[in-house]
């Protein structure tokens, strides 16, 4: 099913099929699964049955397909764009001329396996970890196993044995290709779980830290809050599930307004009516982010929207509240890994 969704500001919004979100218009951040996500733009976003997402500022539009033929995700290719390793599954959409002829041509078409089809090939040429097709039949069955059995109180060795029971060491691959072991694609999916089940259920700790594999709930708490910084119960009251305050409107209401010309905590602090210490643990807690990030990535946000309708590089600068364009340039390259220059070239004259 197609539909076009102007989303609440901070609402959850839970997935209950596999799911293509395509933000029309709107600037801001996205939340996913406890993650805070600023680099969304001109990306096509998949989500699988049990994940949520959640907009951070009230003026977006997206356009929203579900796909109803869960058999079409037993195919190894597909489960590409679902099943999530480090980050949101995701297709670049200006690098993919099928995808946006698809979309643009067939935007209430209930005829949807195609732009799967379309998308899991745009996924496979993008080749985000560098790895051959059947490496990447491995690392996904990897993280099936994992998927499987994250509660199931395995050690690490019996993890292995199950991953390596073909007799390929997929531990090497995994760590050379994603970059991290599988044991902490093993923790991280359990962190995952648990926070969704402390923010989304009224279980008690100690039940959640048994169903998800530990024995002892003290254990749990201190691994939940070495890991997050906050105990569970913690974790439970600053997610503010049920009662939604303002305060995170307001913020980044705030940023999108004077982000070009204010850069000073005192000030969004003041305009919050609120101390620089508050404002700075409260946004932590309710966007697990600083105040000073939210800022930068407004900042780079706004220059790329100016740099894809080709405003001069040291217009962009002035307007971006910078003394010299060499300084906007080395900010701009600092947090995008690429100069103002060679992004527009990338993005836009390719």
């Amino acid at each position: 099913m197609v539909t076009k969704l102007f989303p609440e500001i901070d609402k959850v919004y839970f997935i209950e099929k596999y799911t293509l979100i395509h933000i029309l218009s709107g600037k801001g951040n996205i939340q996913v699964d406890f993650e805070n996500y600023f680099d969304w733009q001109d990306k096509a976003i998949y989500l699988e049955n049990g994940q949520y997402i959640k907009f951070l500022s009230d003026d977006f539009l997206v356009r929203k397909i579900e796909f109803p033929d869960e058999a079409m995700y037993r195919n190894k290719d597909v489960r590409v764009l679902f099943k999530h390793l480090i980050s949101l599954g995701y297709i670049d959409f200006n690098e993919c001329s099928d995808c946006q002829n698809f979309l643009n041509n067939s935007v209430f078409s209930e005829e949807t396996k195609q732009i799967i089809d379309i998308s899991s090939k745009q996924w496979f040429w993008q080749n985000p970890f560098k790895a051959s097709k059947s490496e990447y039949q491995i690392i996904f069955d990897v993280k099936e196993v994992i998927d499987e059995h994250f509660s199931n109180r395995l050690s690490n060795a019996d993890l292995v044995h199950l991953i390596n029971k073909n007799g390929i060491d997929a531990q090497a691959l995994v760590k050379e290709k994603v970059g991290i072991s599988i044991s902490k694609l093993l923790s991280k999916k359990r962190l995952v779980e648990s926070k969704r089940k402390i923010a989304f259920t009224d279980k008690s700790i100690q039940e959640i830290s048994f169903e998800m594999g530990y024995n002892d709930d003290a254990y749990f708490n201190r691994v939940f809050k070495n890991t997050t910084g906050h105990t569970p119960s913690q974790f439970r009251s600053n997610f503010d599930y049920e009662e939604r305050d303002i305060f995170v409107q307001d913020i980044i209401n705030l940023i999108q307004d004077y982000h070009k010309e204010k850069r000073s905590l005192d000030f969004y602090a003041d305009k919050m009516n609120v101390s620089v210490k508050t404002l700075s643990k409260k946004t932590r807690n309710k966007l697990n982010i600083s105040v000073g990030q939210l800022i930068r990535n407004e900042l780079i946000n706004s220059s790329k929207s100016e740099l894809a309708v080709n405003t001069p590089i040291n217009e962009i600068a002035y307007k971006m509240g910078f003394e010299e364009p060499n300084h906007f340039s080395n900010f701009f390259k600092h947090h995008t890994g690429i100069s103002p220059s060679a992004y527009r070239l990338e993005k836009y004259n390719s």
